[in-house]
């Protein structure tokens, strides 16, 4: 009986240790994976692809990086194929959010095949900052499908270098 219960604790114990870890993996990517919400727009999609129009919503991975280079947070993110009117960038208490509307649809023809593709939706992803920001300074700049916003630290944390004199020893 003894080795039973010793059983049902260790499995108790193991499936602990796997609740944890799911809850920190979750936690860790939730900052990563982006909500994409359908809209009235996608309805020509709808029409004329509605398994297409189906797969593209839902959650996506839009790859971010945050660089803290000491008097500034500079965030880079992967949006292709967006339009630069599309894209709202705001900074609440300690997170930049960045969403948007994405609005893709190509039309090609290979050999026999003429292929239309389109994606449309709304999206949003909030990136916890390091520290805190001077707002009034950030900039953002577009280019080849990479967002990068530039967040001047606030003035109270930027790094600060001292130098400390050393003695000699007795």
């Amino acid at each position: 009986m003894e080795t039973f219960q010793q059983l049902k604790h260790n499995i108790s114990q193991a499936w602990e240790q796997v609740s944890e870890g799911w809850e920190k993996l979750t936690h860790k990517a939730a900052s990563a994976i982006t909500r994409f919400t359908g809209d009235n727009s996608s309805e020509l999609c709808q029409e004329q692809s509605p398994e297409l129009a189906r797969r593209n919503l839902g959650w996506g991975v839009m790859a971010a990086e945050v660089f803290d280079d000491g008097d500034k947070i500079i965030a880079s993110l992967e949006a292709p194929g967006l339009d630069i009117a599309e894209l709202d960038l705001q900074v609440i208490d300690d997170r930049l959010i960045v969403s948007g509307e994405k609005k893709i649809q190509k039309e090609r023809t290979e050999g026999h095949y003429h292929i239309k593709e389109c994606a449309y939706g709304r999206f949003e992803r909030a990136i916890e900052l390091p520290d805190e920001v001077d707002t009034a300074k950030a900039q953002a700049e577009y280019k080849n499908g990479i967002l990068r916003v530039e967040l001047p630290k606030a003035a109270h944390k930027r790094r600060k270098i001292v130098k400390v004199q050393v003695s000699p020893a007795n």
